[in-house]
């Protein structure tokens, strides 16, 4: 039977999206954030190389996305910058994932093709799941996530404070699946002038906030601030599965490693899954077996 507990905020990882039209700044804007954040970034650019422009303002590390963007090739990007242990991860942009090359929307009409018989319900059947992968590599990444989605872009004519006309260009909904946002931490639309106008957030201190030229300086110590209010997020479930093989190789009960852990942390868990994530880096060193090791000692001196 389920039981319920009582809810505690943890410290997390950033989930956030800047939306705009072309030229509203969301490229510049994600670096400045990131800056904000932490020390190493890292950028997937499915923008045929755009974000190096700002390589002399910004330092961070690249990957191009130039000959498909099927969902797997952002999970894969993701899955590096995991690995790489970056602190945070730009994907430029997102929309490129649902309609561009290898999209969800060109593998959903590739399956429709297929088959005659198919129609567009078994096709979208067949697809989502695709889409929902890629949703799910950025919601588990551990490590702060801002995406970039480009907006079906409208011109509208307004008069100024004259009564002279003038034109702006003004972004509709993002290039993404509906619901998108939801899934999300904090969303926000660009305008022109590059300023952010938040439209869904869990950060109650950006409620309905308005932030020109949003970066290092305004909206990232905010964020930061919020993101770093709480209890130390635990391991995953991925990360609990990990130390439990290891701990079987080097032939450890469940209490065992409840004991090791402790020893080692100097805490009074009841169960491994308390383990902090800063923790568990250091769990696995002590039940890593000493030949591999020795093999990762001799691969970094080599």
């Amino acid at each position: 039977m389920k039981q319920f507990h009582k809810a505690t905020k943890q410290q997390s990882f950033l989930r956030m999206a800047l939306v705009g039209p072309s030229g509203s700044g969301k490229t510049y804007s994600s670096l400045r954030i990131a800056q904000g954040l932490g020390n190493r970034i890292a950028l997937i650019d499915s923008e045929r190389g755009s974000a190096a422009k700002y390589a002399g303002d910004f330092t961070f590390d690249t990957v191009e996305l130039d000959t498909s963007f099927s969902p797997s090739e952002y999970i894969e990007g993701i899955e590096a910058a995991v690995q790489g242990g970056y602190d945070v991860l730009i994907i430029d942009s997102l929309s490129h994932a649902w309609n561009d090359k290898g999209g969800i929307l060109e593998l959903h009409d590739a399956i429709a093709a297929q088959d005659k018989s198919t129609n567009d319900f078994t096709a979208w059947r067949k697809v989502t799941p695709e889409h929902n992968r890629l949703v799910d590599a950025i919601l588990r990444a551990p490590l702060h996530v801002l995406v970039t989605m480009r907006v079906k872009t409208e011109y509208l004519m307004e008069k100024d404070e004259h009564g002279k006309s003038v034109i702006h260009k003004v972004g509709l909904k993002p290039i993404q699946r509906d619901g998108i946002e939801f899934e999300l931490d904090v969303v926000g639309n660009l305008d022109e002038n590059n300023t952010l106008v938040i439209t869904k957030t869990r950060c109650k201190s950006l409620f309905q906030a308005t932030i020109h030229h949003p970066g290092e300086d305004n909206i990232a110590p905010v964020l930061k601030a919020w993101l770093t209010d709480g209890a130390a997020p635990l391991i995953s479930d991925e990360q609990s599965k990990e130390l439990w093989q290891l701990a079987k190789k080097a032939g450890l009960s469940v209490g065992g490693l409840l004991d090791l852990t402790n020893k080692t942390l100097g805490q009074a868990y009841t169960s491994p899954r308390e383990i902090t994530l800063d923790e568990f880096p250091r769990i696995v060193e002590v039940l890593q077996p000493p030949q591999e090791k020795e093999a990762e000692s001799e691969n970094a001196v080599g």
